[in-house]
Order: C-alpha cells, then structure tokens, then sequence
C-alpha cells in the first residue's frame, strides 16, 4: 500500500482464481490485499480429494489445497482479510479517484480490483446433502467421477448439463440413473437423445429426492413421486448434483456487465470488465468450465492484466 493509503491491487474472493491472482501481484511487487470473505476457499472447502489439479500426483483434500495456495500468496506479501465486502463504488478515473470497497466502518482504496467471488453449485436443500458432501455427494462429474469406477450412481436434473454429466459418468460407473422432478427433461433434443441412447443409463422420472441415506456415505436416495405421497428408495454410492450454478455477484449489479444468468462479462482477450482497473477471474465469469485449473489461471490472468494496465497509466 502506497504513503496515501491507497492499494494498486484489492482482490475480492478466496478461492484458486483469488489466491493465483494474489500470488502473481504479490510477485510483481503490487502488495495486494485479499479480502477474502468468511466463505474463503470456494467450492474446494466441500471437496474432499482432489486428482485433477497439477502437482499433487496423490491427490490433495479441498481445503488442505486452499490453506497451501493461500500461504504460497502470503509468502510474497499478499495481505489477507477474512471479510466480507459489503458495498463497492467503481470510479471512471481510479488513478485520481480510487475505487472503494466497503468492509463493515472500514473503507479500502484501490487503483485496480480483481473480482473473483466464484459461484456455488445450486443444491438440492437437504440435511443429509450437506451432511454427505465430499462423502458421495458432488457437484462436479468431472472433478469426482473416477472415484465411482464400477459404481451405481445418480444425477439429478433434468438440463443439457445433467445430460452430458450422466454421459460422461458412463465412462466410470456401472449404471448411471437420471432423477428429474418432471417426466419432460428441459434438456435440449440431441443431448436427450445421446443419453436415451446409452444403454448404462437409468430413469426416474416423476420423482424428488426426498432424502440421501447413509451415516458415513451415501448408501441409496429416498425418492418421493413428484405429484404423490409414494415413496421408494434408490440403492447408490454416488450422487451427482446438476441443478445449475449462481454467480456471486450480486455485489455488482448494475455496476458490471452480466450476461443473462448473472456471469460477469469479460473484455474480447482479456480478463478486464468495462470498468476501469476492475478485471474479473474465475467461476464468477466462467460458466463453461467451471475448475479450479482453469479458475487459477485465470486467476494469473487477471493480475496480469492488472499489473500492465497500471503499468500503462504511469
């Protein structure tokens, strides 16, 4: 932080693009400070291994991944608040009127600012869901779907994304059985089609889960038919959420471009919203990939980018 009292970087969220972003500006002697919020980590706080992310060839749990990447940022001098921003007041001209977070009575000034509050996968809104998650509850078929090799498991959606999940869960599982509260699927014809056509693939139309059984992991779903009482239950090891996604970011509304489900809108080649010295990175505006590869890089991306444009404003 400058002798005025004003930060070149602020990054707002906690999760792989926040804490990559941290890393790189704290390197490139930015002095950043993370306001992490009191939900740091993301997503990656629920899950329980990890296979899929470079350099750890035996797997790492969520959280433990989280606590080394946001250490690895600190170690460079990056400055972490667990809090949470309560309000944000953009400015058109950040070199000569900072942009300001609002954090309770606490106000911080910065030239630029990376948004990276990611998104949460929507759940289904049960005790036992919660109690379960990382225990064969996911949201994620491509994150976990190689723990359940010879696995009967269960998606639950009815959307072009449940579709290619339970598609995709074939390759691993034994029989993949599709759970959607309506007997139409909302999916598109083609990917309805593709799955139809999978002879691993089962179908519960009709029905809600009404509970997920299991003490230690999941065991089986108790289903309820959507338009009765009857009630049977589902023999599984594995449910797989697809439900859809929401992007954090309320915060901004009416300050950044969103796109029509909420993600925010990033520049042509770049990671720079339509504001000036704010960039954007990660789940919050990624809607196709959704990993915490892809977060971290484009985590790096944006404090990239932050670094240049201020750069170019001297």
């Amino acid at each position: 932080m400058a002798d005025d009292g004003i930060h070149e970087l602020a990054i707002i969220g906690g999760g792989p693009a926040g804490y990559t972003a941290a890393l790189y500006a704290a390197r490139g002697a930015l002095s950043p400070v993370v306001i992490e919020g009191y939900a740091a980590g993301g997503q990656l706080m629920i899950t329980s291994d990890v296979d899929n992310f470079p350099g750890f060839q035996d797997g790492i749990m969520g959280p433990e991944l989280m606590q080394q990447m946001r250490a690895q940022a600190e170690r460079f001098g990056a400055v972490m608040r667990t809090e949470d921003v309560t309000e944000v007041r953009f400015s058109d001209d950040p070199m000569s009127k900072p942009h300001e977070l609002q954090i309770g009575s606490d106000v911080v000034r910065t030239r630029t600012v990376v948004v990276a509050t990611g998104a949460t996968a929507r759940q289904i809104g049960l005790d036992s869901e919660v109690r379960l998650q990382g225990r064969g509850v996911s949201y994620c078929a491509v994150c976990d779907g190689a723990f359940f090799r010879e696995q009967e498991v269960v998606i639950v959606g009815g959307g072009d994304s449940a579709m290619e999940e339970a598609t995709f869960l074939t390759k691993f599982a034994s029989k993949v059985t599709i759970v959607h509260r309506r007997e139409e699927l909302r999916a598109s014809k083609v990917m309805q089609e593709r799955a139809r056509a999978n002879e691993k693939i089962a179908w519960e139309l009709g029905y809600v889960v009404e509970e997920v059984l299991g003490e230690d992991a999941v065991s089986g779903l108790l289903l309820r038919e959507t338009d009765g009482t009857t009630t049977k239950e589902l023999p599984c090891t594995g449910l797989f959420v697809a439900i859809g996604h929401d992007p954090t970011t309320a915060l901004f509304q009416d300050l950044l471009d969103m796109d029509s489900n909420g993600y925010l809108v990033q520049q042509p080649g770049s990671t720079a919203t339509r504001v000036p010295g704010v960039f954007a990175a990660g789940d919050v505006a990624d809607h196709v990939y959704r990993q915490a590869v892809t977060a971290a890089g484009n985590g790096c991306m944006a404090a990239l980018d932050a670094e240049r444009w201020l750069a170019e404003q001297a």
